[in-house]
């Protein structure tokens, strides 16, 4: 018996087959949730508006640093201080400057609660990011909270889904048998963006439950990066400032060479403590290498003394012959 097929059945079928392939190709293209991923820093003008030009520059800089990641907006990019119509538009600016670039994009969708970082997430879909990353919410009021405003972002998502652990409700920390249940409960939500204390004690834990629990990060300005890379975690998410010196720690200690890490770490490490000890110190060398136009924040911020410069200035001095960008 002979079966007469039209070109349009025809091509319905291979429609119906490329579907699955497609899917498998883009499963298959994914990037990896490993190394250095920046937070990236959020510039203003000397009007206190978001800079969107300098949003999309800060991409270049640190697709020329050799970063592995770029995530917006978190804590280090001051979220809290940003309208939602603000983070709506730095979304599709940075999606749209971070296209066809290196590094992993991962956008930041956590709301004071489950409603509002679902509105994030809807956006964020539509922008297709490499994965999400989400800070408990603020709202929360018990763990169970956590666990519900978690799994709803896992069900509206197949991306990546990073869990952080600070920065939610005061007095509450995700348990890590939380985060193990999420892992293993969505495959998508196996991602750990680790700063509750005790640190390393917890991300040991976590990493005993491999291979449900998928990528395990630090943030904390990197401070632990070689101490956890020995240890065989993933990452660490620190700051924008020296994006290409964490991106030069980091390739060095994973071919091996040690010593040169360490001596490079120690370098960064004289301006992380300045950054503690003098405020601004972040804003001034973020428009010293051009990549914002102003130093303005809306953090409190104390105006630089001639002494702060001189620091500053003789402390980055150490960098310069390690700066990409």
């Amino acid at each position: 018996m002979t079966v007469s097929v039209t070109r349009r059945q025809w091509l319905a079928t291979l429609g119906l087959i490329s579907l699955p392939l497609r899917a498998a190709t883009e499963k298959t293209a994914r990037k990896s949730m490993r190394g250095v991923f920046i937070i990236m820093a959020t510039p203003y003008t000397t009007a206190n508006a978001v800079d969107f030009e300098d949003l999309a520059r800060e991409v270049d800089f640190l697709d020329r640093c050799g970063v592995d990641g770029m995530v917006w907006p978190q804590l280090a990019s001051e979220y809290y201080k940003l309208t939602k119509d603000e983070r709506m538009r730095g979304m599709e600016v940075i999606a749209k400057a971070a296209k066809g670039r290196k590094p992993a994009l991962v956008m930041g969708v956590q709301g004071p609660n489950t409603e509002a970082a679902l509105e994030y997430l809807r956006h964020a879909e539509q922008l297709s990011p490499d994965a999400l990353i989400a800070i408990p919410p603020t709202e929360a009021k018990s763990i169970d909270d956590f666990r519900s405003y978690y799994r709803a972002l896992a069900r509206a998502t197949e991306r990546p889904l990073f869990v952080q652990t600070t920065g939610g409700a005061k007095g509450l920390t995700p348990s890590v048998e939380m985060l193990v249940e999420l892992a293993r409960e969505f495959p998508n939500c196996g991602y750990v963006k680790e700063e509750a204390n005790p640190v390393i004690e917890r991300m040991k834990q976590l990493a005993r439950h491999r291979p449900a629990v998928k990528s395990i990060f630090s943030g904390a300005a990197g401070k632990g990066m070689l101490y956890e890379a020995r240890l065989g975690f993933d990452g660490t998410m620190p700051g924008a400032t020296y994006s290409d010196i964490y991106a030069q720690i980091w390739g060095l200690d994973q071919s091996g060479q040690h010593e040169k890490a360490r001596d490079l770490f120690s370098k960064l490490l004289l301006m992380l403590n300045l950054e503690q000890q003098i405020p601004g110190t972040r804003q001034y060398v973020m428009k010293k290498r051009g990549v914002f136009k102003t130093t303005v924040s809306r953090l409190p911020s104390a105006e630089l003394k001639p002494e702060d410069v001189a620091e500053i200035e003789f402390n980055f001095e150490a960098l310069k012959p390690y700066l990409r960008a």
